[in-house]
């Protein structure tokens, strides 16, 4: 008959809570690294030029705000990664109608109009680029 201390196999076994930190923490690189990538490949998109660029592309960029305001952050609590622009100001629609299109007023002298803007998208594009890369982050990366 083999003799076992049952307490001492228990200890070695399996640690569900030193196993789920790794977990969370490998999560937290992964999504952190991917809305990095993301982002990066979305800036890089918007090219700066005179005029507008044709519907479907990404859009040009003339001042700059829309590149320099693209964020990522890693929500702990949902286990997932924010990606997209931030508000330039209160109330604007810009980064929405860019990426989705979609009907507006703009401010006249004379009151308001009515606009019309196709989508430019600039982070779905971007998601999908970066998104087969995605598995290849995940090797490894419990440990």
């Amino acid at each position: 008959m083999i003799g076992m201390n049952f307490e001492a196999a228990k200890r070695g076994f399996f640690d569900r809570a030193a196993v789920q930190k790794s977990v969370d923490k490998a999560t937290r690189k992964v999504f952190s690294k991917f809305g990095s990538f993301v982002r990066q490949r979305a800036k890089t998109s918007i090219r700066k030029r005179k005029g507008t660029s044709p519907p479907g592309g990404p859009p040009y960029s003339h001042v700059g705000l829309l590149r320099k305001f693209l964020f990522f952050a890693y929500d702990a609590e949902r286990q997932s990664v924010v990606i997209g622009p931030t508000l330039i100001r209160s109330g604007s629609q810009a980064p929405k109608l860019l990426e989705h299109g979609g009907e507006t007023r703009l401010a006249t002298r004379r009151g308001t109009k009515p606009a019309r803007y196709p989508p430019r998208p600039f982070m779905g594009p971007a998601f999908a680029a970066e998104q087969p890369k995605l598995p290849g982050l995940w090797k490894d990366s419990v440990r």
